[in-house]
C-alpha cells in the first residue's frame, strides 16, 4: 500500500478526509510512489480558519521578529537541501542539479524577506498644515493563498509564502497535486523554524480546492502561476469575489540571434535554455530567431549535433542533461505537437520522439526536438508546448526579428545575442516583454528586483517577488494627526533626581 500524504493545517499533519486521492508518479519509472489527498471545501475552510485565527497575533508581531523566523527557516533549508532536491527530482523528474538550482533561486527570495523591515518602513511628512503631521504605513491584507504549478514545486512556493508571511499575512498554499511532497516538507521546516501554528497551511487538491480558495470570503489575496487559460479564470473569478489577485500565465520566449553574435555561445545558450528541465519552465527559450539565412544556417549547424548528443536519463544519473517529462499525458501532448509541426511543414532537424531507456521503459522520456523554418502561423509557434522542443523562425532583417518577437501574444522573456551595443540597446527598449536578456538567454531577475511578464503572460498589477510583492501583500494607509501642544500647559519634561521621589 502506497503512502498517502497529509495536509498541513494549524501546524500539524492532517489526514485527508474527502475520500479522494490522486497518484503521485516517479516520472522516470512510471511507478506510483504515494497518493495526495484531494481537499474538499471543508478542508480548505479548516486551513483558512487556522490562518484566520493566527492572523491577529502574527500581523502584530514586529517585522524584525518575523525576519528572525525567516533566518531560521533559511538555515533549515540548507540543512535539508539534499532531502528537498531528492523529493523534487523523484516526483518531477528533473535532474538533481536542476532541482538544486531552482531551490537556490527560491532561497534568494527567502533571503530577501530576511530584510523585510526595510520595505515596510513608513513615510512621515511633518507639518503638512499647522500642527498636523501625516504618515504613510503599509499593513498586511489578512489571509492569503497561493496556487502553484508542478514545474517548480519548491521554488515558486518560496516565491510566494515567505513574501506574504514576512509582510504579516497568514497563508494557505495549494501546491500542484503532481509533486506536492517538497512544499509539504517546506511547511514542516517553517514550523520547526519557529513559525506559529496556523500562519502557514498546505492543502493538496484539484479544481475543487482551487474553487474553494477563490470563493472563500476570508481569503483576501491569491497568487497563481500556471497556464494562461487558467490564469485568466483565476483572475476573473477571484476579483469577482473581491480578492486581490496576481495570476501568471504562459510564455513563448524568443531569442534573437544577430549575424555578429558568437554562434557557439548562442548555440550553447539555446541548448540550456531550450532543453533544461525538459523545457518544462515558463522561462524556457522555445523560439530562436536568427537574422539572415547565413546566420540561420550557422546556428542550425551548431545546434543540431548538440541536441542529438543531449544525455537523457533519470535524476539518479548525475551525467544526465535532461530528465523525463512529468507524466505520460505530458509526453503524449508534446509528441502530438511534434507531429503537428511536421504536418504543418516545419523541418524536423532532430526528432526526439521514440526514445526508450533500458530499465526505464515505463518512464516518460523524450529526446530534444529541433525544428527549422517554422513560420508564425504554425501551432508549434503560436502555442506553448512546455516540452523539449525548440523552433527556429528565420528573419531577414533585425526589424523583422523584432516584429516577430513582438507579434506573439505572450510577453514573458526575450533575449538578443549580439556584439553590437547599439543593436542590443534598441532591442531592449523596443521589445514588448517583461524580462529582457542581452547575451543572457534566461533573464530571471534576482530577488531584490521583481519577476513578471507582459501581455497575456500576466494578469496582475504587481510582479511576484521583490518590492512589487510587498505592494501586493500589503495595503497602504495614510494617517493624519494633530495633537494639542503640551508646552506651557504644565507638562513636565525634566528627569527627576533621586531626591525628587
Amino acid at each position: 500500500m502506497t503512502e498517502e500524504l497529509p495536509h498541513w493545517i494549524g501546524g500539524t499533519r492532517t489526514a485527508g478526509g474527502s475520500g479522494r486521492t490522486l497518484p503521485i508518479e516517479n516520472p522516470a519509472t512510471g511507478e506510483i510512489e504515494r497518493h495526495a489527498p484531494m481537499a474538499n471545501a471543508g478542508e480548505v475552510d479548516a486551513a483558512v480558519q487556522a490562518a484566520a485565527r493566527a492572523f491577529p497575533a502574527w500581523s502584530a508581531t514586529p517585522p524584525a521578529k518575523r525576519a528572525q523566523v525567516m533566518f531560521k527557516f533559511r538555515e533549515k533549508i540548507h540543512q535539508h537541501m539534499d532531502e528537498i532536491t531528492e523529493l523534487v527530482s523523484r516526483e518531477h523528474g528533473k535532474t538533481l542539479a536542476d532541482a538544486r538550482g531552482s531551490l537556490m533561486r527560491g532561497l534568494e527570495v527567502l533571503e530577501f524577506t530576511c530584510g523585510i523591515q526595510q520595505f515596510l518602513k513608513g513615510e512621515l511628512s511633518p507639518d503638512v498644515a499647522t500642527g498636523i503631521d501625516l504618515s504613510d504605513i503599509r499593513q498586511p491584507l489578512g489571509v492569503c493563498a497561493g496556487i502553484t504549478p508542478f514545474n517548480f514545486p519548491e521554488m515558486i512556493p518560496l516565491w510566494m509564502f515567505p513574501m506574504a508571511i514576512a509582510c504579516g499575512n497568514t497563508f494557505v498554499l495549494k501546491p500542484s497535486e503532481q509533486d506536492p511532497s517538497a512544499p509539504l516538507r517546506l511547511a514542516e521546516l517553517m514550523h520547526e523554524a519557529g513559525l506559529p501554528e496556523g500562519v502557514l497551511n498546505v492543502v493538496h487538491g484539484d479544481r475543487e480546492a482551487v474553487d474553494s480558495i477563490l470563493d472563500h470570503p476570508q481569503i483576501e489575496g491569491v497568487s497563481f502561476v500556471g497556464s494562461t487559460k487558467v490564469a485568466e479564470v483565476i483572475r476573473r473569478r477571484g476579483t469577482a469575489n473581491g480578492k486581490r489577485v496576481q495570476a501568471f500565465g504562459g510564455a513563448k520566449n524568443h531569442m534573437v540571434v544577430m549575424p555578429d553574435a558568437d554562434m557557439d555561445q548562442a548555440a550553447d545558450a539555446l541548448l540550456g535554455a531550450g532543453y533544461g528541465a525538459a523545457g518544462e519552465r515558463c522561462m524556457a527559450v522555445s523560439v530562436a530567431v536568427p537574422v539572415g539565412q547565413e546566420t540561420g544556417d550557422a546556428l542550425i549547424e551548431r545546434l543540431a549535433p548538440r541536441v542529438r548528443n543531449l544525455k537523457i536519463g533519470p535524476y539518479t544519473d548525475t551525467e544526465a542533461d535532461m530528465g523525463p517529462l512529468i507524466s505520460s499525458a505530458a509526453k503524449e501532448r508534446v509528441e502530438g505537437y511534434v507531429e503537428t509541426g511536421i504536418q504543418e511543414g516545419a523541418e524536423a532537424v532532430v526528432d526526439g520522439r521514440g526514445l526508450t531507456l533500458q530499465g526505464y521503459e515505463n518512464g516518460h522520456f523524450m529526446g530534444g526536438t529541433l525544428f527549422d523554418r517554422v513560420t508564425t502561423d504554425m501551432r508549434i509557434y503560436k502555442e506553448e508546448i512546455f516540452g523539449p522542443v525548440l523552433s527556429v523562425v528565420r528573419a531577414d532583417t533585425p526589424q523583422q526579428a523584432l516584429d516577430i518577437t513582438n507579434g506573439h501574444e505572450y510577453g514573458n522573456g526575450a533575449a538578443i545575442f549580439t556584439s553590437d551595443g547599439d543593436t542590443a540597446r534598441a532591442f531592449a527598449n523596443q521589445v514588448q516583454y517583461g524580462m529582457v536578456g542581452v547575451n543572457v538567454p534566461i533573464p530571471v531577475p534576482p530577488a531584490y528586483h521583481s519577476f513578471g511578464g507582459w501581455k497575456r503572460s500576466i494578469f496582475a498589477e504587481h510582479d511576484i517577488y521583490g518590492a512589487e510583492a510587498v505592494r501586493f501583500y500589503t495595503k497602504h494607509k495614510t494617517i493624519t494627526a494633530r495633537w494639542p501642544s503640551g508646552i506651557g500647559s504644565g507638562a513636565g519634561f525634566n528627569f527627576k533626581g533621586s531626591s525628587d521621589s
